[in-house]
């Protein structure tokens, strides 16, 4: 059931003022129960317009602050999140399904800590030492604002995606027109009232609706100099398309299939334990995802028996939050997707579902855990992503078999190496076409780390000192001597 006892933010943000939108009813819904949540109103043509020019006219003034005064903005954010982490974290579950104790642990500090590193961040950006480089001039390199940022996030983890949008593209001194998945705007929404508390009115402005009606009008606005996005590779593609008219600045981070190589010398233990873990965590709607394993031959039947017993193991659909070890899909057609997927490749000769592989009979989107064994690198389960509770496994001769299937990925996010032997992990590493690549671990994204992909996941960077680069202008300036 719905937890009635929460009220939900309906209210667009523009220009300082919280007002209903303009546009079509969308409906917010429990991915849990399949139940309604809530009706809430698109933002119309004319508030996207009023949401840019007064991220514009705001951009005069907050491009002119100090770095000092940008992170004392930026740690007042992190306190608020601090401050209401639990009413947070309840829109969170239940918006997305999550089980509350993982959004508690996980989520939400993970967003206040990435507004306080910016808030450092922002205070030592380094540069080329000023200097003579032409006899009777003096150069030095300044980081500008970019201008008005349109930013667009996914309904996986709404509150701290908006965290890695919203705090360097602030920092490096950018206004901001912010949309959340219309499938999960709820945390996003109330966020947007903590922030009104701290800064000046249009410094970010929070528009609600569906891609085709709100984020394609954002993108288009002549008024918007860069868009960044965290979504799937056809919404990349769009993004591009609109964005080459006015010559935007893009920022594309756009999935992943993350490959797990597991060679004959690894401690299986830990692996078990990690792909158990990270394969399905948020039911594996993650684009770094445990979700597929390549497997040493003298390791992979081993490996298949104690994952498939560990995996058995997950629980969902409990009453009690703190067993739960997934949540449902968000939706229902994303369950049938994974569903689709799952089906097609227990159709083939070779391959085995070991675990799952069905819907639940409950209500909710749920889908069990499900572990294929036997596909091949080719198979469909393998090069596409399935952003479900779906790891797949396959046997691999050696290394450089396992390199290079891996490597022939469209997808170049993220990636792990499991070995005994750390010079043979890292000689492995240095040879993955992925923008991260863990050794004897998976999924840590600490925010003094870059995370940005490779190939058709995009390009561009969230989190650390690099993002603070994607959301500036670099500018040469020289004083002559005469």
């Amino acid at each position: 059931m719905s937890d009635v006892s929460i009220t939900y933010s309906k209210e667009l943000l523009i220009n300082g003022e919280l007002i209903a939108g303009e546009g079509n009813l969308e409906k917010i819904v429990n991915p849990s129960t399949a139940e309604d949540l809530v009706l809430i109103h698109e933002a119309s043509g004319q508030q996207i317009d009023a949401g840019v020019k007064s991220a514009q006219l705001a951009g005069k003034m907050w491009s002119k602050t100090t770095p000092k005064e940008r992170a004392n903005y930026l740690i007042k954010i992190a306190n608020l999140i601090d401050k209401h982490a639990d009413y947070l974290a309840r829109l969170e579950a239940l918006n997305c399904g999550k089980p509350l104790h993982f959004v508690i642990r996980d989520e939400i500090p993970a967003a206040a800590d990435v507004f306080r590193f910016f808030a450092g961040a922002v205070r030592c950006r380094p540069s080329p030492t000023a200097n003579e480089y032409l006899a009777a001039n003096t150069s030095m390199i300044r980081m500008a604002p970019i201008g008005v940022v349109a930013a667009i996030t996914p309904w996986n983890y709404p509150l701290m995606m908006a965290a890695w949008k919203l705090a360097p593209a602030l920092a490096a001194g950018n206004t901001v027109v912010f949309k959340p998945s219309e499938q999960a705007p709820l945390t996003t929404l109330a966020f947007a009232k903590l922030l009104n508390e701290v800064l000046p009115p249009g410094v970010v402005n929070v528009l609600f609706g569906r891609g085709e009606s709100v984020g394609s009008n954002m993108i288009k606005h002549s008024g918007v100099r860069m868009v960044t996005l965290t979504g799937d590779i056809s919404t990349g593609q769009k993004v591009l398309q609109a964005a080459y008219r006015t010559v935007k600045r893009t920022h594309l981070e756009l999935g992943g299939k993350a490959p797990v190589i597991v060679l004959n010398d690894a401690d299986l233990n830990k692996v078990i334990k990690s792909v158990t873990k990270y394969g399905y965590y948020n039911a594996g709607q993650d684009c770094t995802a445990a979700c597929h394993i390549y497997a040493e031959k003298g390791i992979y039947e081993r490996l298949v028996a104690d994952l498939a017993d560990s995996v058995a193991k997950l629980k969902f659909n409990q009453e009690e939050d703190k067993q739960n070890d997934l949540g449902p899909l968000i939706s229902e057609r994303q369950r049938n997707s994974v569903a689709s997927f799952v089906e097609r490749a227990n159709e083939l000769p070779h391959s085995e579902i070991l675990v799952g592989g069905v819907v639940p009979n409950t209500s909710g989107f749920f889908y069990q855990p499900t572990l294929i064994a036997g596909v091949r690198m080719d198979d469909e389960i393998v090069q596409r992503e399935v952003f479900g509770p779906v790891v797949s496994v396959t046997c691999c001769e050696n290394e450089e078999q396992a390199v290079q299937w891996a490597n022939q990925s469209e997808y170049g996010l993220a990636s792990s190496v499991w070995s005994g032997s750390i010079k043979r992990a890292m000689r492995i590493a240095s040879q993955l076409e992925f923008g991260c690549t863990w050794i004897n671990n998976h999924f840590l994204l600490p925010s003094e780390m870059p995370h940005g992909g490779l190939k058709r996941s995009g390009y561009g960077n969230d989190l650390s000192m690099y993002s603070l680069e994607n959301y500036s202008m670099m500018r040469h300036i020289m004083i002559s001597h005469d």
